[in-house]
């Protein structure tokens, strides 16, 4: 038996809404949009799928959160402007110089260059 990882399901309030923050802020690429309201995007090789979903229960920092998200960059000082001139507010920092931010419904995010790990 063979397995692997297929996508990430991220439940939020708004899909249409969420997929622009993702797309113009966070460079996410547009795969497909089904149905005016499921939003299949791409990082890399990485998949997601933007849903329709409860209010989600999001955490008040990045360490108290059950779940986060991490995109690697091989120049951290580059992306953090680059996403702070697309207006990405920064939400903190893990306490080893991986800075953390939400999207719009609270999911966690961390900005990690993976040589310093």
């Amino acid at each position: 038996m063979k397995l692997q990882f297929g996508h990430v399901e991220v439940f939020v309030k708004d899909p249409l809404k969420s997929k622009d923050f993702y797309i113009n802020i966070l460079g996410f690429e547009l795969i497909e949009v089904q149905s005016d309201k499921y939003i299949w995007l791409k990082l890399g090789d990485r998949e997601i799928l933007l849903r329709p979903g409860f209010k989600n229960h999001s955490s008040p920092t990045y360490q108290s959160t059950n779940m986060a998200f991490v995109i690697f960059t091989d120049d951290l000082n580059e992306t953090i402007k680059i996403y702070k001139e697309r207006g990405l507010v920064f939400n903190g920092d893990d306490g080893n110089c991986c800075p953390t931010f939400t999207d719009l419904d609270g999911n966690w995010f961390q900005l990690v260059n993976p040589k310093h790990i």
